[in-house]
C-alpha cells in the first residue's frame, strides 16, 4: 500500500484529500506545519508528499529543498506562472492550483508513482548482530532464536528500518497500526521495555534507546 503524507495546515482540505485518497487505496498520513513535516520525515519514509505552501513556521518553499528522493506535488492557491516554474526547479515533481478537481489529483498522483521506479524490499534487515527476517518474521541474535510477540516485532523491524534515525512516538504508533492494532500510546513503553529485555537478555547488549520528549531509535556505538 502506498503512502501519502499530505502538509497542509487547512483542516477541511486536509480531510477532504484523506477521505478520497482512503477510498483509493493509499494509506495517508497528515502534518500541519513545515517544521512538523521535517520531524515527521526524519522517522518515516513517505511514497509521495502533496505540499501546501502557505504553511506556519516554515513555508513550502523552505521545506521543498529538504524533500529529497520523494516525489512532491504542491497543491497551493499561489497561481502565479513564475512561482510554479521557481517550485518545479527546485524539485517539485508537480505542481496542482487550488481549488482543483479530486479526479485530475489522483490522476496526477497515478501518474508519478507509474513513473517512479520500483524499489525492491528488502527481506533481511541486519543491526549489529541483530537480524530480521520479514519474509519469515524470525529475529536471531548470532545464531540464537529471539522470540518476540507481535508487537514488539513490529517495533523492531520500523527501529530496524530506521536505523539511523529518531522514530517519534506518534509515528511509531501510526506505521505499526496495520501490523498491531493492540499498540497503544499508554501501552508502547512497556512493549519497548519488554522487547528491550529479550534482546538484552540474549546478548548482553542494550540495542535500543529512547531520545527524551521525542521517540526511540536504534543505539549506534
Amino acid at each position: 500500500m502506498k503512502t501519502i503524507l499530505i502538509i497542509d495546515d487547512d483542516i477541511y482540505i486536509g480531510n477532504m484529500l484523506e477521505e478520497v485518497l482512503s477510498k483509493e487505496g493509499y494509506r495517508v498520513s497528515r502534518v500541519y506545519s513545515g517544521t512538523e513535516a521535517l520531524l515527521a520525515l526524519s522517522g518515516f519514509r513517505p511514497d509521495l508528499i502533496l505540499l501546501d505552501l502557505m504553511l506556519p513556521g516554515l513555508s513550502g518553499e523552505d521545506v521543498l529543498p529538504k524533500l529529497k528522493g520523494i516525489p512532491v506535488i504542491v497543491v497551493s492557491a499561489k497561481a502565479d506562472i513564475d512561482n510554479k516554474v521557481d517550485l518545479l526547479l527546485s524539485g517539485a515533481a508537480d505542481y496542482v492550483t487550488k481549488p482543483f478537481s479530486t479526479k485530475e489529483l489522483l490522476a496526477r498522483i497515478a501518474v508519478q508513482f507509474r513513473n517512479t521506479p520500483t524499489i525492491p524490499v528488502v527481506s533481511v534487515l541486519v543491526f549489529d548482530d541483530i537480524t530480521l527476517n520479514t519474509d519469515t518474521r524470525a529475529v536471531t541474535i548470532k545464531d540464537t532464536e529471539v522470540r518476540l510477540t507481535r508487537t514488539e516485532y513490529a517495533i523492531l523491524k520500523l527501529l530496524m528500518q530506521n536505523r539511523t534515525q529518531v522514530v517519534t512516538k506518534s509515528l511509531l504508533l501510526e506505521r505499526i497500526s496495520d501490523d498491531t492494532p493492540d499498540c497503544t500510546e499508554s501501552s508502547l513503553k512497556m512493549h519497548i521495555s519488554n522487547l528491550r529485555k529479550k534482546l538484552r537478555d540474549i546478548s548482553g547488549k542494550d540495542y535500543i534507546e529512547a531520545v527524551w520528549g521525542i521517540g526511540f531509535k536504534m543505539r549506534i556505538e
